[in-house]
């Protein structure tokens, strides 16, 4: 029987200027969709996973563009609440070389904004699942979505589903103080945490050592540190941190770290350039970790096939990961020649 996952929070209409262009230069905007756990639900459905994904759109034919969209690429849509007033918008001008990409949000009243616990029977949408995932945005949109995140937690313990968190702070969406309130209250439900190299100073005030992200840098040994300060605050199963470093927007150095408690799993770094896109780079390593675990990977290739399939999603165009098993596991086995598969 095919695995079963959920995920839950916001898919957004994305417009973003075509050909690295500044807003100021664009005539058009290219459309797509995403958002973070949309982004990991297709990850895994293109894994073969038995994937959905649960929000709230509204019953407009832009809120039906969005479920479109991700049910093509094999998402189970079919609990998704309908209502609310406007689906949210996000520009993106992409960077290149030193100038960075630049992200314009529109996304006030949002319906995943207005959703109440009572538009998801969690009971029903965890059967027979195994694992519930979703980000730090979700209940940063507003106390009603915080509190159907709660519920869904709340339920998917109870069902015994294993729970996973990235904590993606959103400095836009709320302050580091009310982050800290809420997430806090939400961790005792999580079993693998996943942050960057910013997230768990943002949200919990651990920091990593002398590392400064601004300058395309890593001190490996800090984050072992906060991977080691979060398992032990909030006694989670496994804690992944992955590692960016910034050299400028067409090239990042790209690896993470997993951590059990006991041990640190460390996969090959990869210097990705050029960069075709990277939103949604984060919610790939999230998607590769997730089918990793939940296909029973050992530690060391559940890091190795996350951080490789993160790599690959700098290459693809939109917020989604569109690569296969086989893609993923040819790179985290060496190959990435980029040689013409034929």
């Amino acid at each position: 029987m095919t695995k079963k996952v959920v995920t839950f929070g916001e898919i957004m209409l994305r417009l973003s200027t075509p050909n690295h262009e500044r807003f100021v230069q664009a005539d058009s905007f290219d459309v797509t969709y995403g958002g973070g756990e949309s982004n990991v639900a297709v990850s895994l459905a293109n894994y073969g996973l038995d994937s959905y994904f649960v929000t709230k759109v509204p019953s407009n034919p832009i809120g039906q563009c969005a479920i479109n969209h991700t049910r093509r690429f094999g998402v189970n849509t079919n609990h998704i609440a309908r209502g609310g007033d406007r689906l949210g918008i996000y520009f993106l001008e992409s960077g290149v070389a030193q100038r960075p990409s630049k992200v314009v949000y529109d996304r006030a009243n949002s319906a995943i904004s207005q959703a109440k616990p009572e538009d998801f029977d969690w009971n029903q949408i965890f059967e027979g699942a195994e694992w519930f995932h979703w980000t730090g945005i979700t209940p940063a949109v507003s106390d009603d979505a915080a509190a159907c995140v709660l519920a869904a937690c709340k339920a998917a313990k109870k069902m015994g589903v294993t729970v996973s968190c990235d904590l993606n702070y959103r400095k836009k969406l709320w302050t580091k103080d009310k982050a800290q309130e809420v997430m806090t209250g939400l961790m005792e439900y999580v079993d693998v945490c996943i942050a960057n190299e910013e997230d768990a100073a943002d949200v919990f005030g651990i920091h990593a050592g002398e590392t400064d992200v601004t300058k395309g840098e890593l001190e490996t040994e800090g984050y072992k540190d906060v991977a080691t300060q979060l398992k032990e605050r909030f006694d989670f199963k496994y804690v992944a941190i992955t590692l960016r470093e910034s050299i400028s927007a067409s090239r990042n150095g790209w690896s993470a770290l997993l951590y059990d408690g006991k041990e640190f799993y460390h996969p090959k770094r990869y210097d990705i350039t050029p960069i075709l896109d990277r939103v949604g780079g984060g919610d790939s390593f999230g998607g590769g970790l997730i089918y990793a675990m939940v296909s029973g990977k050992e530690p060391q290739q559940a890091i190795e096939f996350a951080v490789a399939a993160s790599c690959l999603k700098h290459t693809v165009f939109g917020d989604f990961n569109l690569v296969s098993v086989d893609e993923v596991e040819l790179l985290a086995k060496g190959d990435g020649s980029g040689r013409v598969q034929r």
